[in-house]
């Protein structure tokens, strides 16, 4: 049964508090049961930022080089439902005042069509690709992937029913736990890889460096 917006104000009362149970997950029996309540069969990343760098001239990107908005794009585009949280969790139980509180996470697949609709609303394809590009915009970074928390504090699932976009500030995300979680959770995050590239006053935009990182 989904859960309502009386039930996700007492999630975000708990929020502030949520290093003491990460750092509890550190006990083996504690953590064992989180995992298995809560994490069994997650597996998240986050999406480094698509950093464009200007130079003298235009360089075409190779083309099997593949952007992290890219990436986000592509789940967009192959789900047939699409949902978009009215708010994010994360960033108004902190009371953020640095980044937008009315950029939620984006849900997809056909469990969101269970989640209650006074916590945000269905969307069209176009507009889930607009809300993202509108999230990056405002400096926010994407985690993808399956998430079971989600299923849990929404009251949806089943859990591979569920895909979940979140759009991270760097003081608010729920994340920020992971220095202090088990090893057996927080392995449940990753990071896209990527390379980063210094260009200096004496780039031409020949291109040799991007060629070079994807060899």
């Amino acid at each position: 049964m989904p859960h309502s917006p009386r039930f996700v104000a007492v999630v975000k009362k708990l929020f502030p508090i949520r290093f003491l149970p990460a750092m509890a997950t550190r006990l083996p029996i504690v953590g064992q049961i989180a995992h298995r309540l809560a994490f069994d069969g997650d597996r998240m990343i986050y999406l480094p930022q698509d950093r464009l760098i200007p130079v003298n001239e235009a360089v075409d990107p190779p083309g099997d080089l593949v952007l992290p908005s890219q990436v986000v794009e592509h789940f967009v585009e192959q789900a047939n439902y699409h949902w978009i949280m009215s708010f994010c969790l994360c960033r108004d139980a902190s009371h953020c005042r640095d980044y937008p509180l009315e950029l939620g996470c984006l849900f997809l697949g056909q469990a969101t069509l269970q989640i209650d609709p006074r916590l945000g609303r269905q969307v069209t394809k176009e507009e889930a690709l607009d809300h993202v590009r509108r999230c990056r915009e405002a400096g926010l970074v994407h985690l993808i992937g399956r998430n079971k928390l989600d299923t849990l504090w929404l009251g949806v699932g089943p859990g591979d029913r569920l895909l979940t976009i979140c759009n991270c500030c760097p003081c608010c995300c729920l994340w920020r736990v992971l220095p202090h979680i088990s090893p057996q959770i927080g392995d449940r995050v990753a990071r896209m890889p990527g390379v980063t590239v210094a260009v200096g006053d004496r780039c031409v935009g020949c291109g040799t460096c991007t060629r070079a990182c994807v060899s």
